[in-house]
């Protein structure tokens, strides 16, 4: 049996007021759609770990920096919804634009710091677009709970810090990466790979592990790093916007793994940008 599909605030609040009464935890999966094994794996975690679960679908116009990058993006509302029959979930939350930032819509979050490299850098805004739609799914929702992937590691430590910043009533679970059988990290963007592109993409995961036993040798990084790239480039990837290592509490940036630390990347293959980290 497929969860109701909820479209209006006040239809959510009426469905999570008891629960909120009753002292449930509340668990919330935030999602754009477009739904794979990732997804469905945070999903089991919060199942496991809370009363009620609420997934939300929304793909947030204001985290994309390319129009035909959020135009692209996938959606699959009727097969996600079929997906999620088998977990019982208790409601699929998918707000449109107007329910989202309505006429007049004025605020803005912004996190400092953790913005400031890799996507940050890439994608000027992108993480303000992030904290600010997650700030209001977590009040809308009324969750205590929230499941987020590790694939998506700098997001996930920039919606931890704000929610700890705004004193939020709510614990950010980190979930691990799930990978496909070749390797490559699961996304929603895999669907726009070609068939000839699929079967390239996981080179970077190859590069990254290869890159990484190499620094545990103690072979020097930006060695490795600029060989990786030349070889990611020859392979059919058409640009390696970074390849770096950064610690994995605050994302200072590091040559070597110092202290615990994780190798990130993001490249760009047949018009599909892919993005993969790894602890080191």
């Amino acid at each position: 049996m497929t969860a109701p599909i909820i479209r209006t605030l006040p239809e959510l609040r009426k469905l999570t007021a008891p629960w909120q009464r009753a002292g449930a935890r509340i668990g919330v999966v935030p999602t754009m759609g477009a739904l794979h094994d990732g997804h469905l794996s945070l999903v089991q975690a919060a199942k496991e770990h809370c009363d009620h679960v609420i997934v939300t679908i929304f793909v947030n116009p204001k985290q994309f920096n390319n129009p035909d990058d959020l135009k692209n993006y996938p959606r699959t509302e009727e097969a996600d919804a079929r997906k999620l029959a088998r977990f019982g979930v208790d409601a699929l939350w998918v707000p449109d634009g107007a329910q989202m930032y309505p006429e007049h819509f004025a605020t803005n979050i912004s996190v400092q710091g953790l913005t400031d490299v890799m996507e940050g850098a890439e994608r000027p805004g992108h993480f303000d677009g992030v904290a600010t739609v997650v700030t209001k799914l977590f009040t809308q929702t009324q969750a205590t709970d929230a499941f987020f992937g590790e694939k998506d590691y700098q997001q996930f430590l920039v919606v931890r810090r704000m929610a700890a910043d705004l004193d939020l009533p709510i614990t950010v679970h980190p979930c691990p990466t799930i990978r496909d059988i070749d390797g490559l990290a699961l996304s929603s963007r895999n669907l726009l790979l070609s068939d000839r592109a699929r079967t390239t993409a996981p080179r970077l995961i190859e590069e990254m592990e290869a890159l990484s036993q190499g620094v545990a040798n103690g072979e020097s990084f930006a060695t490795l790093r600029d060989a990786a790239e030349k070889r990611l480039l020859a392979a059919g990837f058409t640009d390696v916007e970074y390849l770096s290592i950064h610690a994995q509490d605050d994302l200072s940036s590091l040559q070597a793994p110092t202290r615990p630390a994780r190798l990130f990347a993001a490249a760009w293959l047949a018009g599909v940008r892919l993005i993969d980290n790894i602890a080191i």
